[in-house]
């Protein structure tokens, strides 16, 4: 363990093209109140369909428009199913990902709220997230220094550094999101992995956060 890494921590890996993260957005806002002052969130891209270069055809559509009827149901989020109408959508994922690695780098205290800003325009306003325009916009809104942000995202580094989150997250064995990890020391262990609303496992997150 590195001798800057705090001794316990909670790591939230996620992908803000995700449905069931959307879905999740409520119990992980929750969860970093909750710990807020006291234990860090850190915020990992997964990497749901990175560097995707096929259009989606109407048999993806019909599965993803499934996912994202079942998210609504379960958790009550919004979502604009108009985004289907849409032709030669690319569900690629890695330049959100690589959008919320920059804002965890030069605006960290913002990134959470810029990763959910990110789902809403994505999921409840049909917004085309995998464009890097509308990503810095959304930067500029939640309060990062626009220049700044394009800087960094068209930086081949900022890449580099997103596709280091996605190996981060397969060699913790995250195989779906999100899951939720909570560290002590060098010991890992799993709060979730999927969804779950709040009640389901506020009692053990609040057990591990209030133990010595």
């Amino acid at each position: 363990m590195s001798p800057d890494m705090p001794e316990r921590e909670i790591l939230y890996v996620a992908d803000p093209m995700c449905s069931w993260c959307w879905g999740f957005t409520p119990t992980i806002r929750a969860i970093a109140e909750m710990a807020e002052g006291r234990v860090d969130l850190t915020l990992m891209m997964g990497g749901l369909r990175p560097l995707n270069r096929d259009p989606m055809d109407e048999s993806q559509k019909a599965e993803i428009q499934h996912h994202w009827q079942s998210v609504a149901e379960r958790s009550g989020q919004p979502f604009d199913f108009d985004f289907f109408a849409r032709d030669g959508f690319v569900y690629d994922t890695e330049p959100a990902c690589r959008a919320v690695c920059v804002v965890r780098a030069v605006a960290r205290p913002l990134v959470l709220d810029y990763f959910e800003s990110v789902q809403r325009a994505f999921y409840s306003e049909n917004r085309d997230v995998t464009d890097p325009s509308t990503l810095q916009e959304i930067a500029r809104k939640t309060g990062v220094d626009h220049t700044v942000f394009e800087s960094r995202y068209s930086d081949i580094a900022s890449a580099y550094e997103t596709a280091g989150d996605f190996q981060s997250a397969r060699q913790l064995s995250v195989t779906g999101y999100p899951t939720v990890i909570l560290r002590k020391g060098k010991e890992f262990g799993l709060l979730t992995a999927g969804y779950q609303p709040l009640d389901a496992i506020q009692a053990t997150f609040a057990e591990w956060l209030n133990a010595a």
